[in-house]
């Protein structure tokens, strides 16, 4: 929903039911990744884009995710991850800044 409310994506979603979390005794055979990888495969999809949470259980799984869609010609794209609007930068963490940093866009455009 958060994405829907934002009117920003008019596309289809396809809904993991979870993240991949060993710790939490969650695989990739738990969550619908493989209903993912088939409908990738047969060739309507253009882009696939990767809206998980930033912790290090959703980039394990944007990371899995990534190499089982490696074989296929789709775009493959994660949200980006940076500085709330409204946010101090001296109270930014060092990965989100970081992150933020990685993946700036030019300004003016």
């Amino acid at each position: 929903m958060a994405v829907e409310n934002t009117q920003q994506y008019h596309g289809l979603y396809h809904v993991l039911g979870g993240i991949i979390s060993p710790m939490d005794g969650i695989g990739p055979n738990d969550i619908e990744i493989d209903s993912l990888v088939h409908r990738v495969e047969e060739g309507t999809i253009n882009e696939v884009i990767l809206a998980l949470s930033s912790t290090m259980e959703g980039d394990t799984t944007n990371f899995y995710i990534s190499r089982k869609l490696a074989h296929t010609e789709v775009k493959l794209s994660v949200i980006a991850r940076g500085i709330s609007v409204g946010d101090e930068l001296e109270y930014t963490d060092e990965v989100t800044l970081g992150r933020s940093i990685l993946n700036r866009t030019p300004f003016g455009k």
